[in-house]
């Protein structure tokens, strides 16, 4: 682990997210959302570590901004921001809730209360079901539902889900311990009474991520693969990344290729079950023996 760098994109990864919480994004575009978020964390000496993921209302995550994309902030919607910073492939995860709506503040409370209690159960050798049990208990005390399949993760050098999750519900059986010198990051989703209080995938995919690099034969394809790699490791990109060096049209038919030869795959957004609204909060923390070091606090 090298937490200066961790504590470097937690710094950045905050400071972003504060500016996005701030910002009146009523009329203004996902591609201009995203870009602008991608571009401060750039400005500010780091990476994004996958695209901002702009996801509206009964989307829970996983939609980031196509090339071009016209999608507009409406009032009343409500829109999740969620963040990844890397410095050198170690990754801050943090993601806010935002919406002009009075009649949602108490639903984007409740997640945001499920994370500050989750957080201050969170230290060294606390277990993984425990956590999901507060955060539970929170969202539900408060007349919401957690959104079941939806976890928070652990995270490593270049690896967004590093293999374990973070329930956002109580888990009867085996649960790992949080370990100290592991980053972790915590996220409670939730939804309205009404709502399954699951997600799904939805038609829609547009973060992908590299699999494979083992030739898939066809020159230009491989070509592209290879500049991916040397762009963002293992990391999810976004096409709209990708258009400094490919007309649109033919990048979308190479990763097309790529993903049919399954040196790429595709991340759907994910939708709630019926079609209600979804709330998100999220930390990025490494653990102690005598509580957590919340890197974007």
């Amino acid at each position: 682990m090298n937490l200066e760098c961790y504590l470097k994109a937690g710094r950045i990864a905050s400071k972003v997210r504060e500016a996005a919480r701030r910002k009146y994004h009523v009329g203004s575009t996902l591609f201009d959302i995203c870009e602008s978020v991608e571009a401060q964390i750039r400005g500010m000496g780091a990476q994004p570590a996958f695209p901002v993921n702009a996801s509206l209302n009964e989307i829970a995550a996983h939609y980031t901004a196509e090339p071009g994309d016209q999608t507009t902030v409406k009032e009343g919607d409500v829109l999740k921001i969620d963040i990844g910073v890397h410095v050198d492939g170690y990754i801050a995860d943090t993601a806010v809730t935002v919406c002009y709506d009075p009649k949602y503040d108490s639903l984007v409370k409740a997640a945001e209360s499920a994370l500050a209690e989750a957080v201050r159960t969170a230290r060294a050798n606390a277990k993984a079901s425990d956590i999901g049990k507060v955060i539970e208990t929170v969202i539900g005390r408060m007349g919401y539902r957690p959104i079941q399949n939806l976890s928070g993760h652990s995270l490593q050098q270049y690896v967004i889900h590093a293999g374990k999750s973070i329930p956002n519900i109580w888990t009867v059986g085996s649960s790992f311990a949080l370990q100290p010198n592991e980053a972790y990051a915590i996220e409670p989703f939730a939804t309205i009474k009404d709502g399954m209080g699951v997600v799904h995938e939805g038609k829609v995919r547009n973060i992908y991520g590299i699999t494979s690099r083992k030739p898939s034969k066809e020159k230009d394809a491989d070509e592209l693969l290879e500049m991916i790699w040397n762009r963002y490791r293992t990391l999810p990109f976004a096409l709209r990344w990708l258009t400094d060096a490919y007309d649109e049209g033919r990048l979308r038919r190479l990763v097309d290729a790529l993903v049919r030869k399954k040196n790429i795959h595709v991340y759907p957004i994910l939708v709630e079950g019926r079609g209600k609204t979804v709330v998100q909060a999220e930390h990025t923390l490494i653990p102690t023996d005598g509580g957590a070091n919340v890197i974007t606090l």
